[in-house]
């Protein structure tokens, strides 16, 4: 396996990764930044999984059921043929609660013949620190830890447990199961019983997908981006995650591995825009709410990211004793970018309150705390967008003035206009657009290079940064203004790279970035599309589909050379940017045969 071949499954309250071979090789119970269960993908050896074997002749095909995030996995031997139905159960009770336990649910179809089976079940508890013990115990299989902080896990199935330890090889005539949970059941757990939550599941999800927006072209790449965003919002508080994983790396052997299984408002900005969109607006008025849980006082510092449950504390450690991913070390866990300054984040922040007043329905107790957060906000711009900062790749030892930041400050101002408008507090209007214009002419005197002729990544900078082009898609700029298009094509000389972006290509504090950033590419395709280069931003949009993993799923970077998928998976920001540059992409569409033609020029 080199490409991240992995299906997940989830339930907003954590995810699991499962191998094309059907494998579970990541798994934190019972939350998304729990430590982990299964770490087989962080290391080989120690990290523990759940395989299934089977002959080794038989053919192994893995895909979702259609609008569910259910992955199936078919095993076909000759007439030996079955199927193993992973998902962990989401579904609402009678009571309209939505029921998702930390469970991971294997439902083994039996198709035909007499197909033969043998598992080997490892579970590795608390990062694989200190051992695990596994024994049978009344109707289940126990694992636990004696060191360290204390955790269980239990295993339920009607397959003979003796044999499950063992790793003994069954015959399978009839359907069976295996339950996973954090939680010792108080209810027997029958095949019968697990075939109903996996129905339940079922219609959960494709009543779900039912209410996303349809699109005719890119419509089973859109639905599915956006299933994945699901599974990245955490129900018991409304954030959204970056990513389900850390330490996967950027680039192999190198050090930038990250844990990502937190709350960028930056990011989870962005995604509850885009689901907007598509007409989930719950994912977004949720997540307004954990906004104003987290900046609830006048004089609150806003973090660029937090915990799940609002943790504004994330200290970064490194577990020495894994391997990390295909020997990329470290492997860490927390991540100290909590402490940064990235002044590109309020004007994020404000285009979601912005849409908040725009687009829902809101009390009016909600609406006094949003327009207190709004004023917070620019009054922090007014502070601190003259200032150096990290900007927004958390450049970690170095502060500029980053033209993506000045950009996100000026766009805080505009946003903060158009809410004083919606609720007709003009009288704030004219000193903040005095501000506004301040900002505005600062970045086009010192962002703009008159040697290269665009938009630097920073200002005096003669390197390009991929993130200029969303000087467009955020209001700053017209899309057939000169300086602009100039920027477009700039970047695209300086960053593009056999049909994918670079975010830049000046060195950082890890050295030169050596793979694509795959949301880069996505802001490429689109602004080529704005200024008119319609056939070269469908071409490239098809190329970076072809990416994607065997079952749709993108992660963070790209490599050049192998085109393999790298970072942490499935990244939220990737899929995002699929969604919004597929939607804008559809008056575009062009036909295959057009298509191809250009990818033979």
């Amino acid at each position: 396996m080199n490409n991240l071949d992995y299906g997940i499954i989830g339930n907003c309250r954590s995810i699991a990764l499962i191998s094309r071979y059907g494998a579970i090789e990541w798994l934190c119970l019972p939350h998304f930044d729990s430590s982990s269960v299964f770490a087989k993908i962080l290391d080989k050896d120690k990290g523990g999984s759940l395989k299934i074997f089977v002959n080794e002749k038989s053919e192994i095909r893995q895909f979702y059921q259609k609008n569910t995030n259910i992955l199936v996995t078919r095993f076909t031997k000759g007439e030996d043929v079955f199927e193993v139905h992973d998902f962990m159960p989401r579904y609402r009770n009678g009571d309209q609660l939505v029921y998702n336990p930390p469970d991971v649910i294997r439902y083994i179809r039996h198709i035909s013949g007499s197909p033969v089976i043998r598992f080997s079940y490892d579970p590795r508890l608390e990062y694989a620190e200190h051992k695990t013990y596994t024994f049978k115990e009344n109707d289940y299989i126990k694992s636990y830890t004696r060191r360290g902080p204390y955790d269980s896990l239990y295993l339920y199935t009607d397959f003979d447990r003796d044999k499950v330890l063992q790793g003994m090889e069954m015959t399978i005539t009839a359907d069976h199961f295996i339950l996973l949970s954090y939680h010792q059941k108080i209810l027997p757990q029958t095949v019968e019983r697990s075939y109903l939550k996996l129905q339940h599941t079922k219609v959960y999800w494709l009543n779900w997908s039912e209410k996303t927006t349809r699109y005719v072209q890119f419509g089973e790449e859109i639905v599915r981006s956006a299933l994945v965003l699901k599974l990245l919002s955490y129900d018991n508080s409304g954030a959204v995650l970056a990513a389900a994983t850390t330490s996967l790396p950027e680039t192999i052997g190198e050090e930038r591995n990250w844990d990502y299984r937190f709350c960028w408002i930056r990011d989870a900005s962005m995604v509850v825009r885009v689901m907007s969109d598509l007409g989930h607006h719950n994912v977004a008025q949720r997540f307004i709410r954990f906004l104003l849980n987290q900046i609830s006082d006048k004089d609150e510092k806003i973090q660029i990211m937090y915990g799940i449950d609002g943790e504004s504390r994330l200290t970064e450690k490194i577990l020495r004793h894994l391997d990390g991913y295909e020997g990329s070390t470290p492997v860490r866990i927390g991540n100290d970018a909590y402490r940064q300054k990235q002044n590109d984040i309020y004007g994020i922040l404000m285009d979601v309150i912005y849409q908040q007043f725009k687009v829902f329905r809101t009390t009016l107790q909600n609406s006094e705390a949003l327009w207190t957060m709004v004023r917070n906000i620019v009054n922090t711009v007014e502070r601190n967008w003259h200032k150096p900062d990290r900007g927004i790749w958390e450049i970690r030892n170095e502060n500029k003035h980053f033209t993506f930041s000045k950009l996100l400050c000026w766009v805080a101002l505009d946003r903060a206009i158009k809410v004083a408008e919606l609720i007709s507090m003009d009288y704030i209007i004219p000193e903040w657009t005095r501000l506004k214009e301040k900002i505005r002419e600062d970045i086009l005197r010192n962002a703009w290079n008159e040697e290269v002729g665009a938009f630097g990544q920073f200002y005096g900078s003669k390197d390009m940064d991929a993130s200029t082009l969303l000087m467009e898609p955020l209001g700053f700029i017209d899309a057939q203004d000169p300086r602009y298009v100039a920027t477009v094509r700039e970047t695209g000389r300086q960053l593009l790279r056999d049909g994918l972006m670079y975010r830049y290509r000046n060195r950082d504090d890890f050295g030169e970035p050596s793979s694509s950033f795959t949301i880069c590419t996505f802001w490429y395709i689109t602004a080529l599309y704005k200024i008119g280069d319609r056939r070269s931003a469908i071409t490239l949009f098809r190329r970076i589909l072809s990416y994607t993993n065997h079952v749709g799923l993108l992660s963070e970077d790209i490599d050049f050379e192998s085109k393999r998928l790298l970072g942490n998976f499935p990244q939220a920001y990737s899929h995002l940017a699929l969604i919004e540059t597929a939607i804008i992409l559809q008056e575009g569409e062009v036909t295959d045969e057009e298509a191809i033609l250009e990818l033979l020029r």
